[in-house]
This record gives C-alpha cells, sequence and structure tokens, in this order.
C-alpha cells in the first residue's frame, strides 16, 4: 500500500497543533494568519465529509502574555492561572475563525481520568459521538487548570499524548501531529547533517526509540520522545498517525493527499497488511525509507 492509499479515505481525524506551530516564537503570541489558515483547511476537510478533532497546545503561553509575564511561569498556581486565561482568549479566537464559516465548535477539556476511568471514558466518548452528529469541531486541551500533575508532566504530560488518547478514545483512523520538526530522523538532524529523515515507520522498536530527542523549544512541552508514545498508543488502537512540520499549515493538504511528506507511522491493521508483501517481513522500521 502507498501513502495516498491508506490515507486519503481517512474519515475520523484527530489534529493536534504545538504551542510552536500557533504562536511566533519571539514574542509568544498567537499567528492569527496562520490560525487563519489553519481554520480554512480544517473547514476544508469538513466539505468533503470528514470528521476532525483539534487537539490545540498554547494556552499557558497566551495566559502568560496576557497576563504581562516575560517569563514561563514556575510555580504550580502560576501555571494554572496562565492556563485558565489563555485556554479561554485561545478558544475566543477558534470561535471567531470558524464563526466565519457557520462552523459551530465545542471547548472540550479533559483530564486523565477521562480516558482511564471506563464511566469517565463512556461519558467522554457519547459527548463526542453526540458533538460529531450535531456537526460540530471540537477543540480540545487537558483542563490544566485543575490538572497540576499534567503541567507537573505527571499526568497526562503533553499534547501529543493526550491527542493519540483522544484519537483511541473516539476510534479515529488518522492522528497528526504538527510541530516545529519535519518527523522523525536517524539521528538530531540539529546536530548531525547526516541524519536522514525516516518517511515510513513500520515497527516501533529500542533502535527506533533510541532515536527519540527530548523536547528543544521553549514554549512546547513536548519532544520526539513523546511523539513516540504518542504513535505506540494511536497505532495500537488502530490509527495511522503521520508527524510533519506545522512551519507551512497547508502541509496538512499534502498528508491527506497522499505525498510524501513528515513521518508515517502504520497502524496495527497496515502493519498487517505490509507483512504480506513479499520482501517486508525483515525489514525494520528504522532502515526503511530514509532518504531525505
Amino acid at each position: 500500500m502507498d501513502r495516498k492509499e491508506i490515507l486519503v479515505n481517512k474519515k475520523r481525524i484527530v489534529i493536534k497543533v504545538g504551542t510552536t506551530t500557533i504562536t511566533y516564537s519571539e514574542t509568544g503570541n498567537i499567528n492569527l494568519d496562520k490560525l487563519e489558515k489553519f481554520v480554512r483547511v480544517l473547514i476544508n476537510l469538513r466539505n468533503q465529509g470528514k470528521e476532525v478533532i483539534v487537539v490545540s497546545s498554547g494556552a499557558v503561553g497566551v495566559g502568560k502574555n496576557a497576563l504581562g509575564m516575560k517569563q514561563k511561569p514556575e510555580t504550580e498556581a502560576a501555571k494554572q492561572a496562565c492556563a485558565a486565561v489563555g485556554q479561554a482568549r485561545l478558544m475566543m479566537i477558534y470561535e471567531k475563525l470558524f464563526n466565519e464559516y457557520a462552523q459551530l465548535t465545542a471547548q472540550v477539556l479533559l483530564t486523565k481520568e477521562s480516558v482511564t476511568n471506563k464511566e469517565c471514558r463512556r461519558n467522554a466518548r457519547q459527548a463526542f459521538d453526540e458533538l460529531f452528529r450535531m456537526n460540530v469541531v471540537p477543540i480540545v486541551n487537558e483542563n490544566d487548570a485543575i490538572s497540576v500533575d499534567e503541567l507537573s508532566y505527571g499526568n497526562f504530560g503533553d499534547n501529543d499524548t493526550l491527542a493519540a488518547y483522544v484519537a483511541k478514545l473516539v476510534d479515529a483512523d488518522l492522528l497528526i501531529l504538527m510541530s516545529d520538526i519535519n518527523g522523525l530522523y536517524t539521528d538530531d538532524p540539529k546536530l548531525n547533517p547526516q541524519a536522514k529523515l525516516i518517511h515510513t515507520v513500520g515497527r516501533i522498536d529500542a533502535r527506533l526509540e533510541y532515536m527519540a530527542k527530548g523536547a528543544s523549544t521553549e514554549l512546547g512541552t513536548g519532544g520526539m520522545a513523546t511523539k513516540i508514545k504518542a504513535a505506540k498508543i494511536a497505532t495500537a488502537a488502530g490509527a495511522d498517525m503521520v508527524i510533519a512540520n506545522g512551519e507551512n499549515i497547508y502541509t496538512i493538504n499534502d498528508i491527506m493527499a497522499g505525498k510524501r511528506v513528515g513521518t508515517l507511522f502504520l497502524s496495527k491493521e497496515h502493519r498487517k497488511d505490509r507483512a504480506k508483501k513479499p520482501g517486508m517481513k525483515k525489514k525494520s522500521a528504522e532502515a526503511e525509507e530514509t532518504k531525505s
């Protein structure tokens, strides 16, 4: 199966945008031009009959700026306050942009209990299903104002992991992580110019996990290690996952068209399909398609 065959017919899609994707690195303020383009991309996906869920980072950073703080908040209370202020502002902007296309949105704030507790998980799934039935676009974030553990990296820990759990919760068939990196490399491309982009991952093994590097941005909390963790969750649940660079938000259109951008992690179903093809069984994930 080629990428186009795998991706073009996806129906339920979770798209996570990182802090560095929707804010200006110099100021930490919202990049309104890019966010407007992002919403336009989402509306176009909706026009094609697809269901989309947005997992949006940025609340703490937006709140920090709104409150006039020059540095990242250090105390849990300050982080919670920034999250509460920032989430409201972020949703106000999303609501305004989606409203230009007469598209309803809904804010969904989750905690780890929402996906680990059986009853809470059932209630969360029920809410998402009803929102889909009503043609509403859910915009998801962790409830940072009360989830102290998350802000200390002890709960979801990051929105990559949150997005993967959301994809699992709603039985999505595709998870897209838009970040400040092009995808998974054989080594850190910032340190090693010989590092090559891995285009397709069929299996996540120890060597591939070793390639993962930590966070490299001031505002973001998720590095490549968190994305590998997200890939494990999503692909085990039956969703393919793509990591791509969010610098050009229209890259989402390229992904949906099956173009060879970013790194595609194959779901367990597609791994089985691949294994049936001659010569595929012995190929390890990291050895495959590493041409830059």
